[in-house]
C-alpha cells in the first residue's frame, strides 16, 4: 500500500532523514521504533505531506504522492494522527470529530458523516458520553481518543499514528492499543510510531528501527523480539513478561 523509497529530508541545514526506505502492506500494522530525535515524526510528516522530502519517492496505492499537498494526500486516503494530539481545545468533542470529515462533506453529505460518528462512538464510548464537552477539558487519554477519532472521520485507508501512548497512564495505554487492534480488524492499515516498544511490537506485524535518520534494522515482530540489540536498547531484560 505504501512504499517510501530512499527518502531524505532536512530542517534547514540539519538532515533529519537519510535515504529511508520502508513499506507498509495493506491490512497490516507496521511500527517504527527509535529514540527521541531519530526521525520518526519527520518521516510521518513527509508521508502525510506536512514536510517536503528533499529526495526520494513516496508511492501510495500505486500513485506517486511525493510533493503533493497534505490535503491532497488526505483525500487520497492517508490520515495522520500527530504527536501531541493537537486537538481544537475550545471546541466540543463532536465538533472536533466532525471537522475531521471536512474533506468528505461535499462528496458524502451530512447524513453519511453522521453515520460515521457512530462508528467512532462505538470505538470510544466515552466520547459519546462527552460529545458536548469542550475537548480541552478532557483527560489526556480522552484527548488522544478525540485525535484518533477525528482522523478516522476522514475514512483513511492508511492511518499514521504518531506516539499515541505519549504521556498516558498504563491502563489508558492498554485501551488505546486495544482500539488499534480493533481498527486493524476492520481493515485499516496502520503505520505506528512508538517509544513504547513493548506495546508496539505486541500489536504490530513488522517493525523498523531508526537511528539518526537511518533505518538500521527491519523485520517481522518475532525477529525483532529475538534480536539482542533490540532487547537491550528498547525492551529491557523483563520484556518477556509481556508475552507470557
Amino acid at each position: 500500500m505504501l512504499r517510501v523509497e530512499s527518502v531524505s529530508a532536512f530542517y534547514g541545514g540539519i538532515q533529519a532523514l537519510r535515504n529511508v526506505s520502508i513499506h507498509v502492506n495493506a491490512g497490516e500494522i507496521a511500527t517504527l521504533l527509535g529514540a527521541n530525535g531519530a526521525g520518526k515524526s519527520t518521516l510521518m510528516k513527509v508521508i502525510s505531506g506536512i514536510h517536503p522530502p528533499a529526495k526520494g519517492r513516496l508511492v501510495f496505492s500505486g500513485l506517486n504522492i511525493s510533493g503533493l499537498s497534505a490535503e491532497r494526500i488526505l483525500r487520497l486516503g492517508v490520515g495522520h494522527v500527530p504527536e501531541g494530539r493537537q486537538i481544537f481545545a475550545p471546541l466540543s468533542v463532536i465538533d472536533n470529530l466532525t471537522l475531521g470529515a471536512y474533506a468528505r462533506f461535499k462528496m458524502d453529505g451530512k447524513k453519511e458523516v453522521a453515520k460515521d460518528l457512530q462508528s467512532i462512538f462505538a470505538l470510544f464510548p466515552v466520547l459519546q458520553e462527552r460529545q458536548k464537552q469542550r475537548a480541552g477539558t478532557l483527560s489526556g487519554g480522552e484527548q488522544q481518543m478525540v485525535a484518533i477519532g477525528r482522523t478516522l472521520m476522514a475514512k483513511p485507508k492508511l492511518l499514521l499514528l504518531d506516539e499515541p501512548s505519549m504521556g498516558l497512564a498504563p491502563m489508558v495505554v492498554g485501551d488505546i492499543f486495544k482500539a488499534i487492534q480493533t481498527l486493524r480488524s476492520r481493515g485499516t492499515t496502520i503505520l505506528l510510531v512508538e517509544q513504547n516498544a513493548k506495546a508496539a511490537l505486541k500489536v504490530a506485524d513488522r517493525g523498523y528501527i531508526i537511528e539518526t535518520g537511518r533505518i538500521i534494522l527491519e523485520g517481522e515482530t518475532a525477529e525483532l523480539l529475538n534480536n539482542k540489540e533490540v532487547q537491550r536498547a528498547y525492551l529491557g531484560k523483563e520484556y518477556r513478561e509481556i508475552w507470557d
